[in-house]
């Protein structure tokens, strides 16, 4: 029973050997072993015990160190973040420090302005560039028509003969 860890008991030992309580109760000598025995297992698990409970201890203190250290961690984290929120600010005020409000009033309205200023001249280019389209477009079409005159000019007109720059007989042209 020792060596399977069970518990020692007048009951258990009377069912394990087979023999009644009453025997293990009136024999002096088996009731000497069976106490001793009794309290030999009862020390092994009170040495179990403590050993388990040493083990849980040092499990709880290794835990404990671990948090300690992952606690430390995190408020030097915080520390940090905090350090840079603070600088970042602190550059948002330097930034903010040389404008009044009014100068904000007058840059949002000179900023609308060159907006509205950007996009009528983004009209007016629009329609330059459609003017000069058709100009260029009237060009093509003046100088085709001037090709035309000019091979009207160059060729003989048929019945008309090459009289060119002569004179008729009145004297006209």
């Amino acid at each position: 029973m020792l060596k399977d860890k069970t518990p020692i008991t007048m009951a258990a030992v009377a069912r394990q050997a087979g023999v009644s309580r009453t025997f293990l109760y009136d024999n002096p000598a088996a009731r000497r072993i069976i106490i001793a025995a009794a309290a030999k297992a009862a020390g092994r698990r009170a040495e179990g015990h403590e050993a388990e409970h040493k083990a849980l201890e040092a499990s709880w203190r290794e835990r404990a160190l671990n948090s300690e250290n992952a606690l430390k961690a995190a408020h030097a984290e915080i520390l940090r973040q905090r350090e840079q929120i603070a600088e970042l600010l602190g550059q948002i005020r330097d930034l903010n420090t040389g404008w009044t409000e009014d100068d904000h009033i007058r840059m949002t309205t000179e900023n609308l302005a060159l907006k509205r200023a950007t996009r009528d001249q983004a009209t007016e280019i629009r329609g330059l560039t459609d003017k000069l389209a058709a100009a260029r477009e009237n060009n093509r079409f003046a100088d085709r028509r001037i090709a035309d005159l000019e091979a009207r000019i160059v060729e003989p007109q048929p019945g008309q003969g090459n009289e060119v720059g002569q004179h008729s007989a009145n004297g006209k042209p």
